[in-house]
């Protein structure tokens, strides 16, 4: 087992019909030294009762399991206090709906080994709601865009939490923190091989024609906040526009 700890933070509330195959996928790991963390959020449906229910396995695994469940502030407070529980080298946050490859923990513990990076991100696989697929990739510009970012691939260093937190103010909040890592220097790597499932159809990704115009603004916003030009305008018109298309397929 390598010494590189790794802890991964879901968060959920009201997840009954998915939490199961998100944990299955942590079950499923090449990667043993892992320190899973689930932060719910007080749900009313059966979410706790299936995670308490995969405690033997974790055990059998030899995967550390912590399941907490309380009010917040809504899920990038959720997020945090996940963060605040992890112990691990590195943390990895995923989805109550979504998943990891078999090998996504594995190459991320061996990529911090060799690089000790900051923060690390991978190629995701899109699932649309018609059940159709397809990859978006991961990319590192000089040119600061969410593009080519993913964020459910996404692993932090652990002390990089220490001073960068979600700032808790809407649904962007990953893309805020992502821009001030990279903004103030950090070491970041890309590794081009598929590490997540991405559910599309969720609150980020199901968009009506009205929150359009909300979306650009709030976007922008997150640029000019983090010190970027004005000209960032093009950039979140164009993106946003792409999305709600994408979100309709």
């Amino acid at each position: 087992m390598s010494d590189i700890k790794v802890s991964v933070v879901t968060v959920c509330k009201n997840s009954e019909k998915t939490i199961e195959r998100t944990i299955r996928s942590i079950l499923g790991q090449t990667y043993e030294n892992i320190e899973y963390i689930i932060k719910d959020g007080q749900s009313e449906d059966d979410t706790l009762k299936i995670c308490y229910g995969f405690e033997e396995e974790f055990k059998k695994r030899g995967i550390a399991l912590k399941i907490i469940s309380g009010p917040d502030g809504g899920i990038y407070d959720a997020m945090n206090k996940g963060i605040d529980e992890a112990t691990g080298d590195i943390v990895g946050i995923l989805n109550s709906d979504d998943t990891y490859e078999n090998r996504t923990v594995q190459i991320m513990a061996e990529a911090y080994e060799k690089e000790n990076f900051d923060l690390a991100f991978g190629d995701i696989r899109m699932v649309l709601p018609s059940g159709k697929t397809f990859i978006k990739k991961a990319r590192l510009r000089a040119y600061t865009t969410s593009r080519d970012w993913n964020h459910p691939t996404q692993f932090v260093k652990r002390s990089i939490y220490d001073t960068y937190r979600y700032r808790c103010e809407n649904i962007s909040d990953d893309m805020d923190l992502y821009f001030k890592i990279k903004k103030d220097g950090k070491k970041i790597i890309v590794i081009n091989e598929v590490l997540a499932q991405f559910m599309m159809g969720g609150v980020s990704s199901s968009i009506p024609i009205g929150e359009v115009g909300t979306r650009i603004r709030r976007r922008y916003r997150i640029y000019r906040q983090n010190g970027y030009s004005a000209f960032y305008i093009f950039e979140c018109i164009g993106f946003e526009i792409v999305k709600y298309i994408g979100s309709k397929l």
